[in-house]
């Protein structure tokens, strides 16, 4: 059935007009055909009789385009129609009048709504005052009034139904647009985190080398190694997000489980860091794992870019549920810059159900990002 429906719904408007024409036009002309009158049965009935039965049909064709105006001529023409001959109208049913009342309270503006009232109370109160002279009876007056309102209910509860259909149809296409925002949000943390990083390793590790190439060449020699590691694991990342967008993405996602290759990638890299573990690892959700990773990641940037700490420490507490990170360097604290990393930093804990906070180290110096992932534990 709702297959039938949406297929009915790509017939253009012009062709269901014109159909719904042709069966009103067919409807009112079959007893002109199909009768003999009573009053005259050699002749039957003449051209002025017929005549309003076409003012009836052809307007329907227009009723989406100028409702009130087609509600008018089909008005005008109905009372044509039964004022003509009344006593032998061959068809009382106001089959054309009904479609225009509910295209009018269907399709129609207030105002249009408003008008069209105003017309259809005219009417009938001009069917009423004929009740007096019994032209036409009480029992086609009661009937039409009655139908009259079922085509205006029905024409309501059609455009009710259209203007939920629409505000669902927007609330759809918002939330697809709000869901398109978070996802993008979320790839510019990740290539954030990703490349501020890899450069912040990477710079650090080019500025220490020249000095070490003479005395220390072996320690030189490291620190380049350092740089095409961070390299690679850069490009290794950018895959992956990559592959978020579409494109092949070959490489391990970012994991709790490769803290400890961060942190010692970190600590070749010339940054003193240490990594410390609390209880048993356990496994997590996958949007907690890969925040677990990126915090850390975010955090370690930001003291080897931003705080000139000479030491990091990084602490896993397992032993309860949540998750608690703790990262603490002993450099110049928060430094009062753009602070895109801490905000990227709540905002992946707050994804996950928990917690951000930050401050100054133990012992009143340094800087510390304390994270607790509610509800990290399956």
């Amino acid at each position: 059935m709702s297959a039938i429906v949406r297929s009915i719904r790509w017939i253009p408007h012009l062709a269901v007009d014109l159909a719904i024409a042709v069966v009103v036009l067919a409807a009112q002309s079959a007893p002109f055909i199909l009768t003999v009158r009573e009053a005259d049965p050699v002749t039957g009935y003449t051209l002025g009789q017929y005549l309003p039965v076409l003012g009836l049909a052809l307007p329907l064709i227009w009723r989406r385009r100028a409702p009130l105006a087609v509600l008018a001529a089909v008005t005008a023409a109905a009372g044509a129609y039964l004022l003509n001959d009344p006593d032998t109208a061959p068809q009382p049913i106001p089959y054309a009048l009904l479609i225009a009342i509910y295209t009018v309270a269907a399709y129609g503006s207030r105002r249009t709504r408003a008008w069209a009232l105003a017309l259809l109370v005219a009417s009938a109160g001009t069917q009423l005052a004929g009740l007096v002279l019994n032209t036409p009876s009480a029992d086609t007056t009661v009937r039409a009034l009655v139908m009259y309102v079922a085509a205006w209910a029905m024409g309501r509860a059609t455009a009710n139904r259209h203007t939920y259909a629409r505000q669902l149809e927007r609330d759809k296409r918002r939330e697809a647009e709000r869901a398109v925002e978070r996802e993008r949000a979320a790839i510019a943390r990740d290539m954030h985190d990703v490349l501020g990083h890899a450069i912040s390793l990477m710079v650090v590790q080019a500025e220490a080398g020249p000095l070490t190439v003479r005395p220390d060449p072996g320690r030189a020699e490291a620190a380049f190694d350092a740089i095409a590691a961070s390299g690679r694991e850069a490009m290794e990342q950018l895959r992956r997000l990559l592959g978020m967008l579409g494109t092949s993405a070959p490489g391990a996602p970012p994991t709790a489980a490769r803290i400890e290759a961060l942190v010692h990638s970190v600590d070749r890299a010339g940054q003193r860091t240490t990594l410390t573990v609390h209880g048993t690892p356990r496994p997590l959700p996958a949007d907690a794992d890969a925040a677990a990773y990126r915090i850390v990641q975010e955090a370690l940037t930001n003291a080897v870019k931003h705080a000139r700490a000479t030491a990091v420490a990084v602490e896993l507490d397992w032993r309860h549920d949540p998750l608690v990170i703790a990262v603490t360097d002993d450099g110049r604290g928060h430094t009062g810059g753009s602070g895109h990393g801490l905000i990227g930093i709540r905002e992946r804990a707050a994804a996950c159900g928990g917690s951000a906070s930050f401050g100054p180290g133990p012992d009143g110096r340094g800087f510390t990002v304390t994270v607790h992932l509610t509800g990290a534990a399956l």
